[in-house]
This record gives structure tokens, sequence and C-alpha cells, in this order.
């Protein structure tokens, strides 16, 4: 890790100017402004991206129903993750390999973007937790995410790896559900529940 320390906040829709200083001009990857896995049936990408997407996604945090983590290296965001219920991303149950039987109970984690000067740099790890973490608390007990495997030789592009890669979710300890020759992987783990503190006795018990 660099020397600079790394912290990470909840989304909020104060936090929104961050997250567009995260995703610069052309949002993320490709003008996508983390709409590709949101896109309703009959809807193309080609048709979004950019502006429109732009448009999309601050209106969805404004209203609290796009969430996710940032990073920061002080006060500077460095990093991205979306997470939510599944069945908040509809298009993974329009792609065949990434289709599940019971979705209404599974959250995922289907999004990250990490800034080309921090990867590599245990950013993305933090982020994952850090997801894990706020749907631990909210109840959450499948969590479900679609890395992609790296090639057997060299390396899989930057703009491919955005739901991030198969050996950062299994040394966190997450399970292959559905595997296939390349491409994205279907992966889960189980949340356990936040220990609640103990309930301090009264003087007179």
């Amino acid at each position: 890790m660099p020397s600079m320390s790394i912290h990470t906040r909840e989304l909020t829709p104060e936090l929104w100017p961050a997250l567009e200083h995260l995703f610069g001009k052309n949002g993320a990857c490709q003008g996508c402004w983390c709409m590709f896995w949101r896109l309703e049936k009959g809807e193309h990408f080609s048709d979004v991206k950019g502006a429109p997407a732009r448009e999309r996604l601050k209106s969805l945090v404004e209203r609290g129903e796009a969430r996710g983590v940032l990073a920061f290296a002080g006060e500077v965001p460095v990093g991205w993750v979306t997470l939510g219920a599944r069945r908040d991303f509809p298009r993974l149950d329009r792609a065949p390999s990434l289709r599940c039987d019971d979705a209404d109970s599974v959250s995922s984690v289907p999004c990250f973007f990490v800034h080309k000067d921090w990867r590599g740099q245990g950013v993305a790890t933090l982020l994952l937790r850090a997801a894990e973490n706020v749907l631990r608390r909210e109840g959450a007990r499948i969590l479900e995410a679609y890395p992609v495997k790296p090639p057997a030789q060299g390396r899989a592009s930057s703009s491919s790896v955005y739901t991030g890669t198969l050996p950062l979710f299994l040394r966190q300890g997450y399970t292959l559900v559905a595997e296939k020759p390349v491409g994205k992987q279907r992966v889960r783990k189980r949340l356990k529940a936040t220990a609640r503190p103990a309930r301090k006795k009264s003087g007179g018990d």
C-alpha cells in the first residue's frame, strides 16, 4: 500500500461531487457511469452512455437508490464499488450465465472502479470489505459478485475487469457457483451477522 492511508465512506448525495470527480468527464469506463447493470429490458448501452447515464446515476444517488462505497486517499477519491439488492441490477437476470433461482435473497457488488494511479495497491480489497460490512449491518446474508477470470497468459485489460477479478474474491472467501472457461464468473459468500454488544446488567440485577 502507498504511504498515504486510504479510508472508505458510504455514498451519500453529499458525496456526489467526489464520485463525479473520480469518474471524470468520460464516466469511468467508456461513459458507463455505473449504469450498465441497471439498464431495463429493451434499453441499449449505446443509447444511454455518456451524459444521459450521468444524469440517471445522479438522480438515483439523490433518491438513495444507487448505493456504494467510495475510497479516499486523504480527501481525494480513488475508488468506488456499487452495492445493493441483486434486483437493483436487472440486467444480471438477462445474462444467461449469471441467472440464479434465489435472486430475491441475494445482494450484489457488480461494479468496481479504481483510479489508474491507484490500481494494484489493494484499493479494491478495501472497497469489497467495506461493502460487505455495509450489507452485513443491514442483514444481508448472501453476497454475490461477477468477477473476470484472468487469461492464462498476459493480463486482462482494465476496461474488462470492472466487475473485479476472480483472485480478489477467492482471497476474501468467496466460492465459485457458476464457473466458465473464460469471462465473468459467478461467486458467492455467506455473510455472518454482526455480533451485537452484550446488554449491560443494571445494578439491581
